[in-house]
């Protein structure tokens, strides 16, 4: 092949390739994005690895009140996509759940509505606790002035263990600002979280005695060894050193 007819060739295929990626048929099988709907006001759409009491952690509610408010069993199961209110309903209103995407409905409304019934509240069990301080370490941060529980130092991998006996109901990393995050739910009104872990030792379900190692001690969001511990009395932070024995 000469010269000439080799920069011929060569060109045809330039121009070819050019008219084919200009004439390019529109994939068929493009979709467009899926709309995500936002949850109304005063409510949260469920997401993949929540539990009621991650929710309710979470917006600092008695998960027990949540239940009532959203009509759900003692189970406490959700699935993802579920719609659920997190804020108290206003008066005359019913409750009801509602997959993602569709509105959450009242009461039909009435001429004269009823005077309002506050829901019974879950009878309450309490346990007597010993507490004991879920890891070894100095506190290098105290409970308020924005901080929901302590955070104390040590070593990192060190064991981070139950602070008192009970089952765990929350073992994941989706709450935000808390890394890998155990929850623990001592009686009807306490609940514990150990979060930044570096390692989850226990999952869902699983009930625990007071010192069994439940995690790995990790970084904290400046970077060092840090683990954060928060007990909560009816969904409310309260200060962990009115429960833990003198360091």
């Amino acid at each position: 092949m000469n010269r000439s007819l080799a920069v011929g060739v060569v060109l045809i295929a330039v121009l070819v390739a050019g008219c084919a990626e200009f004439y390019r048929w529109p994939d068929r099988m493009a979709r467009p994005a899926r709309r995500v709907v936002p949850a109304p006001e005063g409510h949260y759409v469920v997401k993949a690895g929540d539990t009621m009491y991650s929710i309710a952690f979470r917006y600092q509610l008695d998960f027990r009140e949540l239940a009532v408010w959203n009509d759900i069993g003692p189970d406490y199961l959700i699935h993802p996509g579920q719609v659920i209110r997190v804020s108290q309903p206003p008066v005359g209103e019913g409750i009801r759940t509602a997959p993602v995407g569709q509105p959450v409905v009242a009461a039909a409304p009435r001429d004269a509505p009823p005077p309002r019934v506050e829901p019974a509240r879950p009878a309450e069990s309490v346990a007597r606790l010993d507490w004991r301080w879920p890891t070894s370490g100095a506190v290098v941060k105290t409970f308020g002035d924005g901080s929901k529980g302590v955070d104390l130092g040590g070593t990192l991998g060190q064991p981070v263990v139950a602070a008192a006996p009970g089952k765990v109901v929350y073992s994941g990393g989706a709450l935000k600002g808390y890394g890998e995050l155990i929850i623990i739910k001592h009686d009807d009104v306490h609940l514990s979280a150990y979060g930044y872990n570096r390692r989850r030792l226990v999952a869902e379900g699983a009930m625990v005695v007071a010192g069994q190692p439940i995690a790995e001690l990790g970084l904290g969001p400046e970077q060092k060894p840090t683990l954060h511990f928060e007990i909560r009395r009816r969904g409310k932070p309260v200060d962990p050193k009115q429960f833990l024995p003198p360091a």
